[in-house]
């Protein structure tokens, strides 16, 4: 028999997922805003073990007691705490106990049709990030993040009219903003542990370089970088990007062509040669590349500084 662990769900609608956690249906089928308090507890007997969604999920911890699991570890999240899931991703289960106060916002990605945040809150990486990459607010951006939500709980939860949309819309791409300004200011007050991941970046770039990994295996990819890392793609380029104004495909082609001069200057290796080592599959990519960063093919940057 299996047990509850093994019962794992897809919703695909945002009802479906009000049904599951024994919620009265949503007064709008693309757009719900439940606020999980002390007099509307998290239901933990009724809660699902589910792996994907079909919908948006922006999740506001206001109040937590102990430690919650999302997708297969336990995680400190504070009050202020704010998780992002885009549709179709993998997430495991999601964990409260009756002491965790949050505001759950699933949105469909058929509510947004028509709108410019369709395309737009497609463009925000921390949709994508780990759940360990959390977003955690200040006080005074606790409260903002708040009154967002509070006018989003009354429009849903007041009478439907045509402007509805219009109004809920606005909010959500208000609050997706000021989440964006709040992860920059995190990604700066976070700067000790972030340059550690950044020497850690360089120093597994190096390697890969040094040791004829990209030889074996081509070109170093964002995705090797933050596997070795055990960080998201996408936080990985948003934290480069606030550090050192570039992203992580960035950054590895400034370390390509560092390398490469290196080797240019140093070396008497031909291009091809040089282009193979470093893990591209024709000499004319590399040259390509080169001329774009440099102004100049590999050659003539070989004879300008021999």
């Amino acid at each position: 028999m299996k047990g509850k662990e093994d019962k794992l769900i897809r919703f695909i609608s945002i009802s479906e997922s009000h049904q599951a956690f024994g919620l009265p249906a949503p007064q709008h089928p693309l757009i719900s805003l439940v606020h999980f308090n002390q007099n509307n507890p998290f239901n933990t007997a009724m809660a699902p073990i589910y792996d994907v969604l079909s919908f948006y999920k922006i999740t506001f911890i206001t109040r937590n007691r102990g430690r919650l699991k999302y997708g297969r570890n336990y995680y400190d999240f504070d009050e202020g705490s704010m998780l992002f899931m885009a549709p179709n991703q993998l997430i495991g289960s999601t964990d409260y106990n009756s002491e965790t106060y949050c505001y759950i916002l699933l949105i469909h990605p058929d509510f947004l049709l028509g709108h410019p945040i369709a395309r737009k809150i497609k463009q925000y990486s921390y949709f994508s990030y780990a759940s360990n990459e959390a977003l955690h607010l200040s006080v005074a951006e606790r409260e903002i993040i708040l009154s967002v939500y509070q006018i989003m709980e009354q429009e849903l939860n007041s009478r439907v009219d045509e402007f509805s949309q219009e109004v809920v819309i606005a909010q959500l791409e208000l609050l997706l903003s000021y989440v964006n300004r709040f992860y920059k200011r995190q990604f700066i007050t976070r700067k000790t542990a972030n340059n550690d991941i950044l020497q850690r970046t360089e120093s597994i770039l190096d390697n890969y370089l040094n040791n004829q990994e990209a030889l074996r295996q081509g070109l170093p990819t964002v995705h090797y970088l933050s596997e070795q890392l055990n960080i998201s793609s996408g936080y990985l380029s948003d934290m480069l990007r606030t550090l050192i104004g570039q992203n992580a495909q960035q950054y590895i082609r400034s370390k390509l062509i560092e390398k490469a001069k290196e080797r240019l200057t140093g070396t008497d290796l031909t291009v091809a040669e040089i282009a193979y080592e470093l893990g591209f599959e024709h000499p004319q990519s590399f040259s390509k590349m080169f001329r774009v960063r440099t102004g100049l093919s590999p050659m003539e940057f070989r004879i300008a500084y021999d």
